[in-house]
This record gives structure tokens, C-alpha cells and sequence, in this order.
């Protein structure tokens, strides 16, 4: 939210730094995170001023150049080459001097240097109008009035304005600041309170002048949808003439960072950010009936808005309309067909107050995200249209010369009440921790407009008004009193208490670092994504049915929260890859969100993609692109380090995957990774392979958090390598050779591999044949041949037995 400098000063007449200001709001709550300069003429017109030209010759060596000598008011007359055709003696012109800096219309910044022009030197530099930032005309210099006295500095000429703008990043609780006068109540109860600056809080007045005439076609409002719009008001103003604004409401608006369009355009807008109330103004002429309805349409009727689009409504769309169908939908956008125009003559103008929920819903459905909209979401003050709708029509009798043409239509038939909270000195001195003198409390609760209905002993019955939507209870109370009172005015306690936990906790900070280590040592980077996705990328049948969808979603697409970290990394790649960037690793911590049994589950995961090539093309030898292994080793360092070595492994090709491969343990999958189906890619458009591996963080965590790194001397004996090939049937995986030889010889046994793999019509249909190394080593001693050979014995008979498996002994 923008705040400007000089709009608040209206209200508050404080002596503050625009910094100094920014500290004070900060420790109430409004946060301001930037301060830029705003100036009516890009930069200031600094270094600029009014010159005469007391001579002019051509240049010698161009035609169309001329010399001219120009007097600045300095003293002396400064030599300035020009390129202007209109440029004559006896001319009041603008001046840049050298060092200045300009900023021309649609163009970058110049710098005025010294120059030396076809032979001839140039101290500055005589300015057209597109050249000062003041138009678009390049014709020629810019003639000024002969009257104007040489010197003057142009910025004060041309009445050069300088603000700053505040930037406040705006709590979603603090609907009641999103204004101006917002603002100015929070700053002035600061500034006489904590900091003791006796200021005054001063309101506009809105005395509406008496109406004139009712028009022939008096206005009347029916509405039909009282639960989406508790209140609507509005007033006809007659007899207004629609041009531009004059300067000084264009630059409040141009401050903050709009646009102006014209003065009743303008009024509206100034006023939605000074009170915080947004308004719309109708062309009376074009209300057909003479009647204003809020109602709903039926589903699919077109609306034409401002811009001439035209879109499909919903059924819930709350729309103002007249006797032939939408003019409006209500809180969002305007209409083209009753828009204000320049031939407008009369207006009617709304003020009115819709529901949060229904606005956020029609704004982010039909993605028309508008001022007016979202100040209706963070929630507005129904009991400020009145004041707003009277400050726009007497705005609008004085800029557009109108006269007032109704009394106020208010439709108001269940208004709108504070909260009435009970609260007691005691109880806030004891929620603080610190005493605050009654006078002080009664003090904030003033200036920030808490009424005191009725006081007895120290118990307070406080009526919060209506534009403080975040106050309810008695806790929030207290944040209201210490906000303005002053976190940096606590005093600091000398002491500190705590209670010591004896129960062992998970470490997921340490954990997480330990694993976020070992990826990035293996050349993985990480990503955050966002945890709202589109629907339509899951394809898992069991995950769609456990879904949560957004009520209020952003935009139509991102309408759930994600069941699966797949399709969050795959927008990451395919975005990457439209950038050139093929050859990835990445890994993610995040959630997962599921609505099970009409109850919702977070899960915790760490996941990792593989896509491109592992190197590229290098003297040292050919790109080599990642494969499933490449991913099931990083899996596998991983889940070593946390110390799960032997694992169940099962296969699978259920969607996302062409094929997947499941690690349990004791019958839990505590991770699935395996080759993403290319059916996936091809709707991210991505053109190459991707690996994909999801693991249970909240398993891991749990079992993993009492591991620890143990250290363990070099070996002193040799190790003993031994081969063995064997036939055993096709469906048999590697890893069940592994966990039988480890079972069989735990003590002697160091490492087994895998080297050959073949099928082919050489051995039996069916049959596969596997080779594979075993790597034997005893602590104590050096084994003997005998040994091995023993234990090489047992497994053979092992893998015979249990697997059926031909072994060859030659």
C-alpha cells in the first residue's frame, strides 16, 4: 500500500522526517519496507533554469547549427551549440547546466556534460519540452513568456512538486489502515501517546450542499441481495462537466502510483484512498428505468466491461444492474455501457458495501483484480459510506462544477454494530506484564476511536467500531493499546525464566541440514515451489480423490493444494528448459496435502529430479545423460547417512511413473523414485527424461534422529575377492541375491555388486543370468583359502535352494 508523504500531512500536521515518519508507523504495526521520492517533472528539473539568448550565429561548420551565447543570471554568458530551428536572440529559453541530469518522455536519463560540437565548445544545454519531461513535443526549444526573470530556477517555474511515498506492507488484519485517514488516526494516537508530540487528527469536511433540483428521472435503488450487500447508498449530482483534473488531484493519484482518466474518475479514486471506501460513478443518462438493482444473473450472461471485453458471469456474481440487464459487477469492475464519459452530464454515484467473501470470490474467478476490489476483501467500514459518498459529491459540485441532484438513497435495513468487549485495567496491565497508568489506556483508546459506553471500578464495556474488523475479544484489545503505547517503550525484564525439556525432540533443522549437504555435495541445488498447484496435473486416481481445493483461489488455474511434489519440480524444469538450461538435479523439502475420511493430512516429503546429461561434450570425453541409477544412488547415499541400509524393494509402473521402484520398511513405503512417463512430460512439454524420487520425510525424521556417525579404524588384513555366476529366473531381483548373501555371512561379508546381466536365446527361456563380485575381510586376521571357500559353499547351497539357481563351477 502507498502512502504519500504530502496527502498526509492533511491530516496530521506533524514535523517528521519522511524517515523519522516511517519509524514511527513501523512500531505501530504498519510496516513501511521502502521510501522512493516522487516529483511532478522527473527529477525536479535539478541544474535547470531560465536563460535568455542574447546572441545567435550559425554554427561554421554546420548548417544546421547555431551558436548561441545565453545568459543565466551567473554573470557570465555561456556558450551553447543548438540544434533547434527555432531558436532566435532576445528568446526566454530553459536551461540545463552541465552536471545536470534529465529525464525525457519515453526516453533515458541524459546527463549534461561539457561538449565540444563540430570544433565548437557547449557548456549546457537548451531544452526542448519532450526533453524536460514535460511533454512529447521535439518541434524545438521550449519559448518561455519574456516576462520570466533570467535565473529562476525552472523547478519553481514550472511549480515543480516534490513528495515521498511510504510503502507499507499492509497485515491482512488492518483493513482499518488502508487508507490515508487510517493512516493519520494511527499516526496521530502515536504521536501523543508515545511520543508525546501534541498533534491534531483533522477529518475533511463534508458539508453537502443543499439539493438544488430533483432531475425528471429520479434514481431509485431495489436491493435483492441484502446477505451480499448489507448497505447501499447513493446521490445523483447534475449539471457537471467531465474534463481533466486539475494539477493537484492528478498528482495525489500520479504519488501513489495511478493514473488519472478524468475529474469524476479521479474523484473516486482519491476518495477510495482517503477513506478507504471504494465508490463508482454511473452516467445517470444511461441507467435505463431510472432504477438501480443488485441482484444476481443467471449463469452465462454476458457482461461488457470498461474495456470492451466481453465475459461469461457466474451465478454467484453480484452484479448492479438496471431495467435492461449488468451495468456493473458490484465491487469489482465497472460496465462500458453506463460508464462516464465525456459527454456525461449527469452522474449517480454509489457508495456501497459489500461482503469480503463474495468479492474475493467474483474477482479471483473472472482474475479482474482491481483497488476497489481488493479493499473490499481486506474488508471495508460499513458505516463510512455516508462520509465518503458526501466528500466524492462535494469534490464533484467544486472541481466539475455539478449541483446536487437527490437527497442520499441509503439502503441500510440491518445496520451494522461494534463488537461490545469487557475489559479491566487490571486484566491489560497483567496481559502486558507491565503496569500502564489508566490515564494512558483511556488516552490510545481515544485517538484510535474505542468508544467507552460504561465504566465501573476498573472495568471498561468498550464499543469497537465497524472499521476495525480484526478487534473481537479482549486480547485484541490489548494489541491495539500496546501498539500505539509502544513495543520499544517495554521495559526490559532482568531476569529470564524458562522451563527445561527433558524429552528428546526431533532435530528436523539439524536433520534437514544434513541432508540438504549431502545433495548439494552431490551437485543437486535446491528449490522452494509453491505448495498451491492446478487440479489437473494430478493423474494418480487415489490422490485426485484426496484433493483440497481452494475455496478462494488466486487465480482459476491454482485452485488445490498439492497431493504430490512431482508437478511443482516439472514447472521448474519445463521453465528452465524454455531458458537453455537442460542438464538439472534439484531437490525440494515440502508438504503434501491430503482430505482423507473428511479429515485433512499433511505429509512431509524430500524430493528429488534428474533430468539431462550428468557432463556435456568435454576433450576428456561425451556427455553422458543421468539414468534411474544415477538417482537410486543419491537415494541410496542418502538413506545410508540416515542410517536405513537394508530396505524391501518392490516394482512398480503405477501412475506418475513408467517405472517406479518402492523401499519399504517392515511394510512401509518410506520412498518411491523411478522414471516419469512420458505421457507427463510431454503435458509440461518437456522433451528429456526425468528421474523422479519422493521420500517420507516424517518416517525418516522419526528413525532417524538418535543416528549417529561412528568411526571405525582402517583395516589391517586384506580383503578376498571372489566371482560367482549363476542362472537364476527372470523375475528375480538383484537385491534378493544381495540380502540372502549378507544373512549367510554378516561377519566376513564387506561388499557385493552386481557386473553382468544377460538374456538372450543362449540360456533357457525365462532364465537370466546374473555375475556377480563378493568381497570378503575379517577384522582379526588374514582369511585363508579354506575359509572363503567354506563360506563361498553355504551361499551357493543357499541360492540353490532357495532360488533355484544354476551355478556354474568351473
Amino acid at each position: 500500500m502507498k502512502i504519500s508523504y504530502n496527502w498526509l500531512k492533511q491530516y496530521v500536521d506533524f514535523n517528521l522526517t519522511p524517515d523519522d515518519l516511517a519509524e514511527v508507523l513501523t512500531g505501530v504495526g504498519l510496516e513501511v519496507e521502502e521510501i522512493t521520492i516522487f516529483e511532478t517533472i522527473p527529477g525536479g528539473l535539478e541544474g535547470v533554469v531560465i536563460g535568455e539568448v542574447k546572441d545567435c550565429a550559425k554554427h561554421p561548420d554546420a548548417d544546421k547549427l547555431s551558436v548561441t551565447k545565453v545568459d543565466v543570471g551567473s554573470g557570465e554568458h555561456l556558450q551553447i551549440v543548438c540544434g533547434a530551428p527555432n531558436v532566435a536572440a532576445g528568446q526566454k529559453v530553459v536551461v540545463a547546466m552541465v552536471g545536470s541530469t534529465l529525464y525525457p518522455s519515453g526516453g533515458e536519463k541524459l546527463l549534461i556534460k561539457k561538449a565540444k560540437i563540430r570544433g565548437i565548445e557547449s557548456f549546457g544545454m537548451i531544452c526542448a519540452e519532450d526533453e524536460l519531461g514535460l511533454g512529447e513535443s521535439h518541434a524545438g526549444i521550449l519559448v518561455l513568456p519574456s516576462s520570466v526573470q533570467v535565473g529562476t530556477k525552472a523547478a519553481d517555474y514550472f511549480k515543480v512538486e516534490k513528495d515521498y511515498v511510504l510503502e507499507i506492507g499492509l497485515t491482512p488484519n488492518r483493513s482499518d489502515a488502508n487508507s490515508h485517514i487510517g493512516v493519520a488516526r494511527d499516526l496521530a494516537a502515536a504521536l501523543n501517546v508515545s511520543y508525546h508530540t501534541q498533534v491534531v487528527f483533522t477529518k475533511p469536511e463534508i458539508e453537502l450542499p443543499k439539493c438544488v433540483s430533483i432531475g425528471n428521472r429520479p434514481i431509485t435503488v431495489s436491493v435483492l441481495e441484502e446477505e451480499a450487500c448489507p448497505r447501499y447508498s447513493g446521490i445523483s449530482i447534475s449539471n457537471i462537466g467531465v474534463s481533466d483534473s486539475p494539477d493537484w488531484l492528478k498528482n495525489k493519484l500520479k504519488a501513489i502510483g495511478l493514473k488519472p482518466v478524468n475529474n469524476v474518475v479521479d474523484i473516486t479514486n482519491y476518495v477510495l484512498h482517503e477513506y478507504g471506501q471504494p465508490l463508482h460513478a454511473f452516467d445517470a443518462d444511461k441507467i435505463n428505468g431510472g432504477k438501480v438493482t443488485v441482484k444476481k444473473l443467471a449463469e452465462g450472461t454476458v457482461f461488457r466491461t470498461l474495456e470492451g471485453k466481453e465475459i461469461k458471469l457466474h451465478a454467484e456474481d453480484l452484479m448492479i444492474c438496471d431495467e435492461q440487464g449488468g451495468m456493473c459487477i458490484a465491487g469489482v469492475y465497472g460496465g462500458k455501457d453506463s460508464s462516464v464519459t465525456n459527454s456525461t452530464t449527469t452522474v449517480f454515484l454509489e457508495s456501497a458495501y459489500f461482503t469480503a467473501t463474495g468479492i474475493r470470490r467474483t474477482s479471483t474467478r473472472h482474475q479482474l483484480r482491481t483497488d476497489a476490489a481488493t479493499h473490499f476483501e481486506k474488508g471495508c467500514d460499513p458505516n463510512i459510506l455516508i462520509a465518503a459518498l458526501q466528500r466524492a459529491a462535494v469534490l464533484i459540485c467544486e472541481i466539475c462544477g455539478g449541483s446536487i441532484a437527490s437527497e442520499i438513497i441509503d439502503v441500510y435495513p440491518k445496520p451494522i454494530i461494534g463488537e461490545k468487549i469487557n475489559v479491566s485495567y487490571a486484566r491489560i496491565c497483567s496481559l502486558a506484564g507491565f503496569s500502564i497508568p489508566k490515564e494512558t489506556v483511556d488516552a490510545i483508546l481515544q485517538h484510535l476511536e474505542i468508544k467507552i459506553e460504561k465504566e465501573e471500578s476498573d472495568t471498561l464495556l468498550l464499543c469497537v467500531p465497524t472499521f476495525k474488523t480484526d478487534v473481537k475479544r479482549e486480547a485484541d484489545i490489548l494489541e491495539e493499546i500496546l501498539r500505539i503505547y509502544g513495543y520499544n517503550s517495554f521495559a526490559l525484564p532482568k531476569q529470564l525464566k524458562s522451563n527445561l525439556s527433558y524429552t528428546p525432540a526431533v532435530n528436523a533443522g539439524k536433520l534437514e541440514n544434513v541432508v540438504a549437504g549431502l545433495l548439494t555435495g552431490a551437485g543437486a541445488n535446491e528449490i522452494w515451489t509453491n505448495s498451491v498447484t492446478q487440479s489437473k496435473f494430478e493423474k494418480e486416481e487415489k490422490l485426485q480423490k484426496q484433493q483440497v481445493k481452494l475455496l478462494n483461489s488466486q487465480t482459476v488455474e491454482l485452485d488445490s493444494l498439492r497431493t504430490s511434489m512431482l508437478y511443482s519440480g516439472l514447472e521448474v524444469i519445463a521453465y528452465n528448459q524454455n531458458r537453455k538450461q537442460s542438464n538439472m538435479r534439484l531437490f525440494e523439502f515440502g508438504s503434501t496435502y491430503h482430505s482423507i475420511n473428511d479429515s485433512y493430512n499433511q505429509q512431509k516429503h524430500i524430493a528429488l529430479w534428474f533430468t539431462g546429461n550428468t557432463i556435456e561434450d568435454n576433450w576428456v570425453g561425451k556427455s553422458e545423460p543421468y539414468n534411474f541409477y544415477h538417482l537410486k544412488s543419491t537415494v541410496m547415499q542418502l538413506l545410508n547417512r540416515l542410517g536405513h541400509y537394508y530396505l524391501e524393494q518392490e516394482y512398480s509402473e503405477d501412475a506418475p511413473f513408467s517405472f517406479a521402484l518402492l523401499l519399504k520398511n517392515e511394510g512401509d513405503v518410506i520412498a518411491r523414485l523411478g522414471t516419469i512417463s512420458e505421457k507427463i512430460l510431454r503435458s509440461f512439454d518437456i522433451k528429456q527424461a526425468v528421474y523422479y524420487a519422493e521420500l517420507n520425510r516424517d518416517y525418516l525424521w522419526e528413525k532417524s534422529q538418535f543416528q549417529k556417525v561412528t568411526f571405525s579404524e582402517l583395516p589391517k588384513y586384506p580383503t578376498v575377492k571372489r566371482d560367482l555366476a549363476m542362472i537364476v529366473a527372470e523375475d528375480l531381483p538383484f537385491e534378493a541375491i544381495e540380502k540372502a548373501a549378507f544373512a549367510e555371512s554378516k561377519k566376513l561379508l564387506r561388499e557385493i555388486s552386481l557386473f553382468d546381466v544377460y538374456k538372450g536365446d543362449k540360456i533357457e527361456k525365462g532364465k537370466k543370468s546374473y555375475a556377480i563380485s563378493l568381497l570378503f575381510q575379517h577384522p582379526d586376521k588374514t582369511l585363508t583359502d579354506q575359509e572363503i571357500e567354506k563360506v563361498m559353499n553355504r551361499l551357493m547351497h543357499k541360492y540353490e535352494t532357495e532360488f533355484g539357481a544354476s551355478i556354474r563351477k568351473s
